[in-house]
């Protein structure tokens, strides 16, 4: 890179010694100084690199960086000769001939030391005399590397773990090595690339409606979606539950969904390839109306809880209720798994929090307050809340008609709110969705579900079709076009890409779709 290797054009072949500066050149270090003072020179740029002169439209680009940066990847892709070439007719060089030398004299160094490893006295003896002396970097230096060759016995990888502990290869020696200069001195690797992927990432970041796959953005244009990325159109609607819809949840491979209801039933949904969504089982036994389930770590069981009553577990193949988990005397409000899936957990009637095995009995019992609460982050009223995929962030839906986003990694901190939907007098639920989870949806009593931008907080969608209040919704975590929502009207929303794909023997597509107009 930059004229170290050997299909380089000799004028930019570059001289580096070995090791590890401050053991990365087996004594030979950058602070050092021979009869030719390298420390005062190694961080003063050519002239022709302070010219000042810059580019763009809006004047922040240094034409010399720019020229130094493309120079690099030039080397770095393999185009040893252009790069040359670019540094010939610029007159910018990617580094000076002085850090050239240094670099060199690091890699003959590391020659040389391999050579009297392997026993090859009369070649370490030649790569000193006519590789490393003629550089003039450190005069003391080749004295001692002089030294070692007339006394082997004095071996400077003595006291170290062994071979492997110094001798690297060169190529490892000078990433090492560019870590410790500064970047105007020694350009990082692949600076442009970094640069461009940077830049992608923040057009995404920016744009209101990215949801697919960032390996299919281009380069040759500014990336750009449309509202045709974000699912906005019903594509089925479930109407198997007798009831109002209070709760519905995919499951973590986004092949099933479940679907609670005052109906007192839970319905487990299939997801076909072909993204239809289908009844799998009718779960029933619960005598109250069912407001929460939960899928285990691995999606093969189903917890449900009814309304102050009891904990239920299911098997999702077969529909069979496995368990039914009870506390005498007081009812069970809400369900859930722990990460290893071998215990659940159930908030209780009494405001305490109860630990199961899987076969019901009751390990622990948490009354009061052990730990932070996340009423403790809110002024308002809690109505729900919904964690991150990565449990890095808490999303807070409150009885002042706000979503609020905390990040809970460390100390807990607001990053963001979210207005516009509507709540006075039911429980309505929000989540996180999208690729990369770049959004959040809620449900409203308006019989509408909201859509905003998760980074801007900007609203960016309503979806009418309900008929009445619209009590949750779920994003499938595998399918960032496929969205669904329960309602008061009795019936689930199953929510797609407006513009449908037919594949060339005219079948629906898996829905999948990629920016820039991309499939």
């Amino acid at each position: 890179m930059g004229g170290v290797e050997d299909d380089e054009p000799p004028s930019k072949r570059v001289k580096v010694s070995s090791g590890e500066s401050g053991d990365l050149s087996n004594g030979l270090s950058v602070s050092e100084e021979g009869s030719c003072s390298l420390s005062d020179s190694m961080a003063r740029l050519p002239a022709s690199q302070e010219d000042d002169e810059v580019v763009g439209s809006r004047g922040v680009i240094k034409k010399v960086e720019l020229v130094r940066i493309i120079a690099e990847a030039l080397y770095s892709l393999g185009y040893s000769k252009t790069g040359a070439r670019l540094e010939e007719e610029s007159g910018i060089p990617l580094r000076s001939t002085l850090i050239d030398s240094f670099m060199q004299q690091i890699l003959d160094e590391q020659k040389f030391f391999e050579l009297l490893d392997g026993d090859k006295v009369m070649d370490a003896l030649k790569t000193l005399r006519i590789e490393i002396a003629p550089l003039c970097i450190n005069d003391d230096r080749v004295r001692e590397l002089s030294y070692f060759i007339v006394s082997p016995s004095v071996n400077l990888l003595e006291g170290t773990s062994g071979q492997e502990s110094r001798i690297k290869s060169r190529k490892s020696l000078l990433e090492e090595l560019q870590k410790l200069l500064p970047p105007a001195v020694m350009i990082p690797k692949n600076r442009l690339v970094h640069l461009v992927e940077q830049a992608l990432g923040f057009q995404t970041d920016a744009c209101r409606f990215h949801n697919s796959s960032v390996g299919e953005m281009s380069l040759l244009t500014d990336h750009q979606c449309g509202r045709d990325q974000i699912p906005c159109q019903t594509l089925q609607i479930l109407r198997e539950h007798s009831d109002e819809v209070w709760f519905l949840e995919f499951s973590h491979n986004g092949k099933f969904l479940a679907s609670s209801s005052g109906d007192c039933l839970v319905i487990i949904w299939e997801v076909k390839v072909d993204g239809q969504v289908s009844m799998k089982h009718k779960l029933s036994g619960h005598l109250k109306p069912v407001n929460y389930v939960s899928w285990s770590p691995d999606d093969l069981e189903l917890l449900t809880c009814g309304v102050e009553e009891t904990v239920r577990r299911w098997n999702v193949a077969s529909g069979e209720c496995l368990h039914v988990y009870e506390k005498s005397g007081f009812g069970l409000v809400s369900c859930g798994w722990a990460p290893d899936g071998k215990s659940i957990f159930s908030g209780v009637t009494d405001k305490s929090i109860s630990m199961w095995d899987q076969d019901g009995k009751e390990i622990e019992c948490w009354k009061g307050q052990k730990t932070s609460r996340i009423a403790d982050l809110e002024d308002q009223t809690i109505i729900s809340f919904a964690l991150s995929e990565d449990r890095k962030f808490l999303l807070i839906s409150l009885s002042n008609e706000e979503l609020h986003l905390w990040n809970i990694d460390g100390s807990a901190k607001l990053v963001a709110k979210y207005k516009g939907h509507k709540r006075s007098r039911f429980v309505v639920r929000s989540c996180f969705g999208g690729l990369s989870q770049a959004f959040i949806a809620s449900g409203s009593e308006d019989s509408q579900v909201y859509i905003w931008h998760r980074l801007s907080g900007e609203l960016i969608l309503t979806l009418a079709g309900h008929s009445g209040a619209v009590n949750c919704v779920s994003w499938n975590p595998t399918n960032p076009h496929m969205l669904a929502s329960a309602s008061d009207d009795r019936t689930i929303r199953i929510w797609g890409l407006s513009r449908v794909n037919m594949n060339f023997n005219g079948r629906h597509s898996t829905g999948v779709h990629c920016c820039n107009g991309k499939t």
